[in-house]
């Protein structure tokens, strides 16, 4: 199908003197820099010294000793190497020096800087370009791989020109931002655009929190600030979603209130301090809701109470936390953001639903660590029958140590289940384990045919351990 373009409609004008006015004001129009376009200028000219390129040089890979393997990437002949090994005698090119370039901004004017964590990830060297092509080498006083931010430090010689962390909760969806940095190396390149969208998880970790723009972010733009048209950084430019690998319109950049809770904790001793409340949770489908009695899809469900966790005799299996400290919580991605970014030994309370009541409970945060570290996914569920449709058996210990599972979790293991079956539609799968079914506990097969028996919900609601983490489920069963 073809597009026809309107043709431009101009005012109808009557003779040569009505022409000749029209023919000057467009003129003057073009000519006349609109207030929007100074304040644009003023405003890049004022931060643009604030902006700076970051230059991390990687070494050459050592020669590899003997038994270790040799680093074929993007080198001729590397799937046949990988696959049959290395000829004898056969000298295999190694990977020389590197650098890589992406942007950053001042945060202060003793010489702090905020980047990316994976500009400078594996670097042997750094290097910090200013504005005016003065460069330093920069520390490393701290990254944290989880929200991508790196802090370094300079000693330039005269104090250097920060610019303001603007809060980034105030933004709103369509309002102008602007994005400076060094795309391909091409330094204090300025772009512009809106924001298109606000609070965005894009796979990144439970702890980082994206907003989105269509202004152009290209490589060489990561650590680079996303400007209010205040001036102030309200996101540090991060990742681009690009089919081609150039600029789509797709640009997500980590907010300003994140990135100023990381930088303090960097900056005080290196290491990020997160809060911890240690429960497996997941988002509310219409078919849990549904099974669960509750209005809505809102909130965070939680699937698992982690023992000797700060929620352990706090919260339940079943409890929906909907605020934390008074801020909703309108999906379990929103949840750890606000865990995390809470100083550990904090008291805080709590807001759920148990038992179709709202409850505001209190606890007290704890330390979060990796190990600690435990978020089940959501399952979507769509289902329709009058069985189960699958096969179990008594969970025995030779098993429970295959599948991962627990000493303390108990139930029945899927053996195998029917492709069109209610269960493998709510997204059962083989292995896991059926722990629950409705308000009864399943430790045999014989118990969870009593369940089903009674189950009197349409759908029903299941408890389920997959590889050690606990999950719920909605099934139809009637």
């Amino acid at each position: 199908m073809s597009i026809r373009k309107s043709p431009l409609i101009l005012p109808r004008t009557s003779g040569l003197f009505g022409a000749t006015a029209l023919s000057a004001a467009l003129l003057a129009a073009t000519a006349i820099p609109s207030q929007a376009d100074e304040a644009l200028a003023d405003l890049v000219e004022t931060v643009s010294p604030s902006v700076v390129t970051v230059i991390a040089s990687i070494d050459a890979a050592p020669s590899p000793a003997s038994g270790q393997e040799f680093d074929f990437e993007g080198q001729p002949f590397d799937e046949f190497f990988k696959r049959f090994g290395i000829p004898e005698g056969f000298d295999a090119p190694r990977r020389g020096p590197s650098q890589g370039l992406g942007s950053g901004f001042v945060l202060d004017e003793d010489g702090y800087i905020i980047t990316n964590h994976h500009v400078v990830d594996k670097a042997s060297k750094i290097t910090v370009r200013l504005n005016d092509d003065r460069s330093y080498e920069a520390e490393v006083v701290g990254t944290d791989p989880l929200t991508d931010i790196a802090l370094l430090k300079i000693d330039a010689d005269e104090a250097l020109q920060p610019v303001p962390l603007g809060d980034s909760d105030d933004i709103r969806v369509g309002e102008d931002v602007v994005a400076i940095g060094n795309p391909f190396g091409l330094s204090s390149t300025v772009t512009t655009g809106i924001v298109s969208a606000k609070g965005r998880n894009i796979s990144e970790g439970p702890y980082a929190e994206f907003i989105q723009t269509d202004a152009a972010i290209n490589k060489g733009n990561s650590g680079g600030p996303l400007f209010n048209m205040d001036g102030e950084v309200v996101g540090v430019n991060s990742a681009i979603y690009s089919p081609s690998g150039g600029s789509v319109g797709l640009g997500f950049a980590v907010t300003s209130n994140i990135v100023e809770h990381i930088a303090a904790d960097l900056r005080d001793d290196g290491q990020v301090s997160r809060g911890w409340l240690g429960v497996s949770i997941q988002n509310i489908s219409p078919e849990l809701a549904a099974a669960m009695g509750v209005d809505g899809t809102v909130g965070a469900l939680v699937s698992e109470v982690l023992p000797d966790s700060p929620a352990q005799g706090v919260l339940q299996q079943g409890d929906v936390i909907i605020a934390f400290n008074g801020e909703q919580v309108d999906s379990s991605s929103e949840l750890p953001v606000l865990v995390g970014t809470t100083a550990v030994g904090t008291d805080s309370k709590v807001t759920v639903l148990r038992n179709g009541k709202e409850e505001t409970l209190n606890v007290t945060i704890g330390q979060h660590s990796a190990q600690m570290a435990a978020n089940a996914e959501p399952t979507d569920d769509a289902v329709a029958g009058k069985t189960l449709g699958v096969t179990v058996s008594p969970l025995s210990e030779a098993t429970r140590a295959q599948i991962g599972v627990p000493e303390n979790v108990h139930g029945v293991v899927v053996t195998s289940l029917k492709p069109d079956s209610p269960a493998a539609k709510a997204g059962l799968r083989q292995g896991d384990v059926i722990v629950k079914l409705g308000n009864q506990d399943v430790e045999t097969p014989e118990a969870l045919k009593s369940a089903l028996e009674d189950q009197k919900t349409d759908p029903a609601l299941m408890l389920i351990n997959r590889g050690g983490n606990q999950i719920f489920v909605a099934v139809e069963i009637a």
